[in-house]
């Protein structure tokens, strides 16, 4: 057991002194999911409120849908340590609900996919309720936030580092 306390303990101790890289590395990920919230709207959810989409996408640009849908997880894991992170110096209620929309997402990975969102748009048979469609979506969009909040703490972190630098040295 000590072994594990004190492997947490080095883990924090990095991730402190390497905190600007890791929330810059967090938000970059968890902004990519931009781009599926973009098809998201445009796509499925315009199928469903209009009855067509804005954008059909097709083959060849499918793909970037699918590698974001692959970034999901890292961004998840990474993004939820800044707010661990946060949170191990003192509780306040702005991560545990940050926390709280993102690991939404698992059921949305899990459970309700996007597949069914589709699906459930296209007038075709599903198991689940179409309305459970509309739960996933805004699982979805309880990400717009949490990456506002990330991509700001980046800025905030490297207008800090700023701060520290003696005049006339490279902040870089």
């Amino acid at each position: 057991m000590r072994v594990l306390r004190e492997a947490v303990r080095d883990f924090w101790t990095w991730y402190e002194r390497h905190y600007k890289l890791n929330v810059t590395i967090a938000a970059s990920l968890f902004a990519l999911q931009l781009v599926h919230l973009v098809w998201l709207t445009c796509q499925p959810l315009a199928r469903r409120v209009l009855g067509e989409p804005i954008v059909d996408i097709e083959v060849p640009f499918s793909w970037l849908i699918v590698f974001v849908d692959y970034t999901e997880i890292p961004a998840l894991l990474s993004v939820s340590l800044v707010y661990l992170h946060e949170l191990r110096g003192g509780f306040s209620w702005r991560p545990v609900v940050y926390l709280a929309f993102l690991n939404s997402q698992w059921l949305h990975i899990f459970w309700i996919t996007d597949e069914f969102v589709v699906t459930s748009g296209s007038n075709e048979e599903t198991i689940l309720p179409a309305w459970l469609a509309y739960v996933a979506i805004l699982i979805d969009y309880l990400e717009l936030p949490v990456i506002w909040d990330t991509v700001r703490r980046v800025v905030v972190s490297r207008r800090i580092d700023g701060l520290k630098q003696p005049v006339g040295d490279d902040p870089g």
